[in-house]
């Protein structure tokens, strides 16, 4: 298949540093597109420091000695590149993407902000009203609300607890010293990947990456905190009172991590329930669920939703998978529940049937190669299987999701979707604060 073809033949570098190095040539347009990633996100974040990752994301973009911001703007723009950077869970990225000519702007560019950042204390207090903002604005939305509290309850030891966003008592008692020693602690060749996808020729490429990064020191060891999550007892449910008129539900099963080989089965699964999703956070394409089961069941048939989806993210520790409906204004909370479970018992019972299997592939398939297709998404994907597992794993993943049985996929939906292993959550609307 043609996105497994672009995805042939990188081989990961390691320099002295530790940095690890992966590049890809694509000679298909003369643009080059650079990313940055540091094994660091809010799964290593302590209570009273929620949300400093997202909020180192935001300080680099102030600048350093070398690179003002305005003058940074200024000369990406003007060359027609974009640039941009993403906090998750386990990781935190910075990319470029621009013509060929002008990429050593960026390689320059980010192996200075690598130690080189300002965080001058005025613009540290300019971003903290922006991130406050920012949450504000995020708790405006039920959903929003409705995943914060569910995250909670699913996670008591782990620190997959909190939202990347951060508490908002964490955001407004943090200070510049808290944001520069997250920084100086993770920021290091060692904890980063530098991945790089396009018209460029690999050896004098990874010479050029030599020169900037090789001379940079990977300090102290990464700490890491290792607080598994204990296995849940019994279902949880918890409900979240606001304003609206829009009943949601929100359903979560514990799952393992993306390195699991039942990651592969899940997908499937979830393809079949709730429609497939890509796994590209950058971007890339969409696929219709209205023939997935609970959309026919739960939309169509017994209206007892305006609309459902679910996701399963690609994690380094055990997260959630995640069914999130809107209940129909005529029907209740337990009548859609009821339906969810009559669909999720149906696929423990029965093995899906070949050909809803093989549609199903077909559509995730679609999506990878969808989330494939640019020099900006190639190289996301160089680095972003890394962040959990490894590059094979991205390589493979056309060959492992066909890899997947009927009865891959039942046995996966009867040791993860059982009750006692789910938490689920309801936005209760007050209409006229009642």
């Amino acid at each position: 298949m043609k996105e497994q073809t672009l995805l042939e033949k990188v081989q990961p570098v390691r320099l002295e540093n530790g940095l690890t190095v992966m590049l890809k040539e694509i000679h298909t347009a003369p643009l080059v597109s650079h990313w940055v990633w540091y094994r660091v996100g809010s799964r290593d974040e302590i209570p009273g420091k929620t949300g400093v990752s997202h909020w180192v994301e935001h300080m680099l973009f102030k600048g350093t000695p070398r690179f003002p911001a305005e003058e940074l703007e200024r000369n990406i723009s003007r060359t027609g590149g974009i640039w941009n950077a993403l906090t998750y869970l386990d990781w935190t990225t910075y990319f470029e993407t621009m013509p060929v000519d002008k990429i050593d702007l960026a390689l320059e560019l980010e192996a200075d902000r690598m130690t080189n950042g300002s965080f001058d204390p005025q613009e540290v207090a300019r971003e903290r009203t922006v991130v406050i903002s920012e949450r504000k604005g995020r708790e405006n939305s039920p959903g929003f609300q409705l995943k914060e509290a569910l995250r909670a309850a699913a996670f008591r030891v782990h620190p997959y607890h909190h939202e990347i966003i951060g508490d908002m008592a964490d955001l407004k008692t943090m200070q510049r010293a808290d944001l520069y020693e997250h920084y100086q602690t993770y920021y290091r060749p060692n904890n980063a990947l530098v991945a790089v996808a396009g018209d460029f020729q690999t050896d004098s490429m990874l010479e050029r990456i030599k020169e900037l990064y090789g001379d940079l020191s990977p300090g102290e060891e990464i700490p890491r905190r290792a607080r598994p999550e204990p296995a849940q007892r019994g279902e949880h449910r918890l409900n979240v009172e606001g304003p609206g008129d829009t009943t949601i539900v929100e359903v979560a099963y514990h799952t393992p991590p993306a390195s699991d080989p039942d990651f592969f089965p899940l997908l499937i699964m979830d393809s079949l329930l709730s429609g497939p999703r890509g796994l590209n956070l950058f971007g890339g394409g969409g696929v219709s669920n209205k023939t997935s089961r609970l959309y026919r069941s739960m939309v169509e048939e017994n209206e007892v939703a305006i609309d459902i989806h679910g996701g399963l993210p690609a994690t380094i520790d055990p997260f959630l998978y995640s069914l999130h409906f809107i209940v129909h204004p005529q029907t209740s909370v337990d009548e859609a529940l009821a339906i969810l479970d009559e669909e999720i018992t149906r696929m423990q019972e029965t093995p899906p049937a070949r050909e809803e299997l093989q549609r199903a592939m077909k559509q995730a398939q679609a999506l990878f190669a969808y989330g494939s297709e640019s020099i900006t998404n190639q190289a996301f994907w160089l680095g972003f299987a890394e962040m959990f597992a490894e590059y094979e794993w991205v390589r493979s993943y056309v060959e492992r999701l066909a890899d997947v049985a009927p009865e891959d996929v039942q046995r996966a939906a009867m040791k993860y979707l059982q009750p006692q292993n789910r938490i689920i959550g309801t936005y209760l609307p007050q209409r006229n604060g009642r």
